[in-house]
């Protein structure tokens, strides 16, 4: 009989720490602020000569990222060249960002953005931004959205297939539903 208590008592010990540790499954820690964008963004890329200096275009985009949890992808809604360069007849888009909330509402981090050509084919240009800045809209227990996006950062096209001029680098600023803005 007092081995049967004690047995009982064995499981119903097990139960609870199983429930304990169940509880630690989470793996966003509390008042971890989670930051979504969106919506047309516009890139001014300056420098390259030739078909390299016409690479100015608008996406549109949305990406959720959690503080801590690294590049999240970009899911790319829309793409399309301001001024239709030789260097991309067609082309695919892909990308990443790592967004950063502080305590005072501000979003930091850094995005990339290719942009790959299909015909002809072999020109990549890729976009590393290293800076983002924003603000954020959210408490640290939802998810806030961020506006007033900038992205600042270096571009460079490599491949050259079909054109010579289509090689090249330069900086670049990418504005969140404006065609200009500033850095703040």
């Amino acid at each position: 009989m007092q081995g049967r208590l004690v047995k009982k008592i064995a499981i119903l010990a097990l139960l609870a720490m199983e429930l304990a540790i169940s509880g630690c499954g989470s793996n966003i820690p509390p008042n971890t602020p989670t930051t979504s964008t969106g919506g047309n963004w516009e890139a001014e890329l300056t420098g390259g000569t030739g078909a390299a200096s016409q690479l100015n275009f608008v996406t549109a985009f949305t990406v959720t990222n959690t503080n801590g949890f690294g590049n999240q992808a970009l899911d790319i809604t829309g793409f399309g060249f301001i001024n239709a360069p030789v260097c991309f007849a067609s082309e695919t888009e892909s990308g990443s960002a790592n967004l950063t909330t502080s305590s005072t509402e501000q979003i930091t981090g850094s995005m990339s953005y290719t942009v790959t050509s299909g015909t002809p084919h072999g020109n990549t240009l890729t976009l590393t931004g290293t800076n983002v800045y924003g603000t954020f809209s959210g408490t640290t227990t939802t998810t806030g959205n961020l506006t007033n996006g900038v992205v600042t950062g270096t571009w460079k096209l490599t491949g050259g297939a079909g054109d010579s001029s289509c090689q090249g680098s330069g900086q670049f600023m990418m504005c969140q539903n404006a065609a200009t803005c500033t850095i703040p």
